[in-house]
């Protein structure tokens, strides 16, 4: 239950955030928060209360609410975590309701594997709806600075630089052409010139908006 209820809190906090992306420090009254949520707006009332004593939004009642930088930074680690999470499913061609499905990941996601998803989708700035995705906190910066030379776009590769080829982001039809050509999963790839050479030898031509849904992780030395 209390895992429940923090996901609830989780919610508010990330709706605030969208209000705050649209008028930044205007107070959200809790009619306009029960709206975007789909609840009533006592339930909003109560919540919101519950917030402020947790010191999470400052709130005046019958004027509204605003994160304090508490909230503000928990607000926007779910809203990160959400719109990684879209982006997420559009790589890997997700058919179903997207938002709902990042809604119910988001609150999977730790700190941990907000690290991997930065890295394996190439830190994406924007989600599919062309929203920008909220900067991360420090901590995480830090640890995907850290990181960032090991995994790379293919698309990104240097003239002789090569990669093992870590992830593909393709529809079937895509990743059909390109495992016939010899792209698979542990195979060494190598860029040349306006190619690429992999593991058996083979040159492939391979398009940017392509080469940019394969992740390699880059060679030392």
């Amino acid at each position: 239950m209390n895992g429940h209820f923090r996901e609830f809190e989780d919610e508010y906090l990330e709706t605030m955030y969208e209000f705050f992306e649209k008028q930044a420090n205007e107070p959200v009254r809790n009619r306009d928060l029960a709206n975007a949520l789909g609840v009533s707006p006592a339930s909003a009332t109560e919540m919101i209360q519950r917030l402020a004593g947790k010191g999470m939004v400052d709130y005046v009642p019958y004027k509204g609410a605003t994160l304090t930088e508490k909230g503000m930074i928990h607000g926007q680690k779910m809203k990160r975590r959400h719109r990684l999470a879209e982006v997420f499913l559009q790589r890997v061609s997700f058919q179903g309701d997207m938002h709902a499905t990042a809604c119910r990941l988001e609150h999977a996601i730790d700190d941990d594997l907000e690290v991997a998803l930065t890295l394996l989708l190439g830190e994406p700035q924007i989600d599919p709806s062309g929203r920008d995705i909220p900067k991360a906190s420090e901590e995480i910066s830090q640890r995907v600075r850290s990181s960032k030379t090991q995994i790379r776009l293919l698309s990104e590769l240097s003239d002789t630089e090569s990669g093992i080829l870590e992830a593909i982001f393709l529809d079937a039809d895509e990743f059909k052409l390109l495992k016939k050509q010899g792209f698979v999963i542990g195979s060494e790839v190598t860029c040349s010139d306006d190619s690429y050479i992999l593991s058996n030898g083979s040159r492939v031509q391979v398009s940017p908006a392509l080469a940019s849904k394969l992740l390699v992780r880059t060679l030392s030395g």
